[in-house]
């Protein structure tokens, strides 16, 4: 199964914890990357936040999150554009791999628009990223988000957004939560080779107790996360592999019982 090496701790498992909290905590397991949202970052500041992964050795394997790009008028349009900007610069600062983009929706603009609002926002950034040396990871979402969280949904849609790009500069993020359910899956990761700049896993819970808010631990659920770890190694991702997981029952729980699990559920089922 898959090496302790290869784990890294996105910091939505343990979303209670600050940077500092989650860092020690993975030197306390022995994870060596961490997946930083900017959220905790804007709390711990940028400076203080690169300091405490240098110091500590730990890898980071991305930054969450960039995208967010339809909005109802040009100038929130531009303040995200701007903020994404933004993003760029913390990803660089941190050597991530990448910076992750959930590229965002909104319910009172018609899903084509939305769409075409995402195309022009992903090419108004690309030079930027390509400047700071920063990879923008797309990542598909679940189509139960499509109304009013991410107008990407499908590997095959991501892959389209990423095309114009070079595959040095645009790639995908496979999140097995998102993707598990496509019966093409496979082929389309196959697809994916020379792009794959991520790969994320937890768990379907049946029934889906929350569908922001309901991931469970790998194992706990249906996705044959192990399947599909091998499916992108196959087609070239040899990297990081995050374990997220949104779920509010796990953030009341205290985060080293948490990782102790993450890791016993890493290294023997995924």
């Amino acid at each position: 199964m898959a090496d302790i090496q290869r784990l890294s701790l996105n910091q939505a498992t343990t979303q209670n914890w600050s940077i500092q909290q989650a860092v020690e905590g993975c030197l306390r397991h022995g994870i060596p990357s961490v997946a930083l949202w900017r959220h905790k970052i804007a709390e711990t500041g940028l400076t203080q936040s690169v300091r405490l992964v240098r110091n500590a050795g730990l890898h980071v394997s991305s930054v969450c999150r960039g995208g967010m790009f339809p909005a109802s008028t040009a100038q929130l349009r531009q303040e995200r554009i701007e903020d994404n900007l933004r993003a760029i610069d913390e990803a660089a600062d941190l050597l991530a791999d990448s910076l992750v983009f959930v590229v965002g929706a909104a319910p009172s603009i018609p899903l084509a628009d939305a769409r075409r609002m995402v195309e022009d926002g992903i090419a108004s950034i690309v030079p930027y990223a390509r400047q700071r040396k920063v990879r923008i990871g797309l990542e598909p979402l679940h189509p139960m988000y499509a109304a009013d969280r991410c107008v990407l949904n499908t590997i095959d849609q991501a892959l389209n957004l990423a095309a114009p790009y070079s595959p040095a500069e645009v790639g995908i993020i496979l999140d097995t939560f998102h993707i598990w359910w496509d019966p093409t899956v496979f082929e389309q990761i196959a697809r994916c080779q020379g792009r794959i700049f991520g790969f994320h896993v937890c768990d379907w819970l049946v029934p889906l107790p929350d569908i922001l808010l309901g991931r469970g631990i790998m194992g706990d659920g249906i996705i044959d996360n192990h399947a599909l770890r091998l499916a992108v190694e196959a087609n070239g991702y040899h990297g990081p592999i995050e374990v997220e997981i949104f779920n509010r029952q796990l953030w009341d729980t205290p985060g080293d019982e948490v990782l102790a699990k993450v890791v016993e559920r890493f290294t023997t089922i995924v």
